[in-house]
């Protein structure tokens, strides 16, 4: 029996590494903008002994290129004497890369961001663990002490500066550095984060309420009583920041629009008849070569000239290439003289002129000369 109970043990363990580790690998990446600020809020009351609390933090989606808010919450510890140490984003390697917490013997570091309740940039204040129990200082946490009876009260002298910076390095980051203590708990034995905050941080994902770009680093829920409870009662909610988060601009590259035809090459060229794409037509343009010109302007008021017509005589008389005698020239008739045509005449005068007889002229050969 205690062969099956210890292979049951075995694998149970084995089990909540893979899981564990896998959780953690999936975060270490690395972002080219910083995350949001840390959001205000209140730390709801601890549920029960063994629990220990566990900041939120902002952690990174690539499917939908957003930071999400993964809430604070109680943990109970894996293990009897294991203390939690933060995530934290900090600059390095031309970006923001990830550091995912763990469980330690001891706290390590932590990017040098105050989280608050015990975390301040540097250990932690919050409790400590005595005879096999964790005793809550409650100057710093929220504990029910008519539950909890494994308290004291310990006041905290926070000597660093309470921000709401969430990262370290780069631009307006942190400006800390791991001390000897903080490298010598890096090289102890670590556990990564148990399931129960995996699946925590999980359900956060997939909770749009809970992305920067939606909550404007003001997420609706901000810490629960236990991982995974973002429905209950007892969720805290963000107080509302002074200044709201926005989301970099995306540059990304310029496609051209759904309703935009592609350009064609051959269709790029001006018509004639057409203007280009980049020139309007001009209304008071004067008509071209290529235009018909034979319809007049409609404002030009002078007559249309014709075409001259040599005259009858420099017709009749073509140009020789050699020098010839010129023919005789063909007497011209006299012009005829102008005859003043009589005025009209009325019925009446040509009535009475048809009565009369017709009169003799006189020829000058029945004249007789004078004697």
């Amino acid at each position: 029996m205690r062969i099956i109970s210890f292979v049951r043990t075995f694998l149970f363990g084995l089990v909540l590494l893979s899981l564990s580790a896998a959780a953690f690998a999936q975060l270490s990446i690395s972002i080219s903008f910083a995350p949001p600020e840390l959001p205000v809020y209140e730390q709801p009351l601890c549920p029960g002994d063994g629990y220990l609390w566990t900041p939120g933090y902002w952690a990174y989606a690539n499917d939908v290129d957003d930071y999400y808010w993964v809430p604070g919450t109680w943990v109970m510890a894996p293990e009897v004497g294991l203390l939690w140490t933060p995530a934290y984003w900090g600059w390095g390697g031309g970006g923001y890369e990830f550091h995912e917490g763990y469980w330690g013997s001891q706290v390590g570091f932590y990017g040098g961001i105050s989280y608050g309740y015990g975390y301040y940039g540097d250990g932690y204040q919050g409790g400590r663990w005595e005879s096999g129990h964790f005793f809550y200082n409650r100057s710093v946490n929220n504990v029910n002490v008519t539950v909890i009876h494994n308290v004291y009260n310990t006041t905290v002298i926070n000597s660093t500066t309470v921000n709401r910076v969430s990262f370290n390095g780069g631009t307006g980051g942190i400006n800390v550095r791991p001390t000897a203590r903080d490298e010598a708990a890096a090289h102890e034995k670590h556990i990564p984060p148990i399931p129960a905050q995996a699946q925590h941080a999980q359900a956060a994902r997939a909770n749009p309420e809970l992305r920067a770009s939606v909550n404007h680093g003001t997420p609706r829920v901000a810490a629960t009583p236990k991982p995974g409870e973002m429905n209950d009662r007892a969720v805290v909610t963000a107080k509302q920041a002074e200044k709201p988060y926005n989301p970099p601009v995306k540059r990304a590259a310029a496609e051209p629009a759904a309703n935009t035809p592609a350009a064609h090459p051959e269709n790029n060229a001006a018509r004639p008849n057409q203007p280009g794409p980049d020139k309007r037509p001009e209304p008071n343009r004067t008509p071209t070569a290529q235009q018909p010109t034979t319809r007049p302007e409609p404002t030009r008021t002078e007559p249309t000239q014709r075409p001259e017509t040599p005259p009858t005589r420099e017709r009749t008389q073509p140009e020789r290439a050699t020098p010839t005698p010129a023919p005789a020239e063909t007497p011209r008739a006299a012009p005829e003289e102008k005859r003043t045509q009589p005025a009209a005449r009325t019925p009446e005068e040509q009535k009475r002129q048809q009565n009369e007889p017709p009169k003799k002229e006189s020829s000058k050969k029945d004249e007789k000369p004078p004697q």
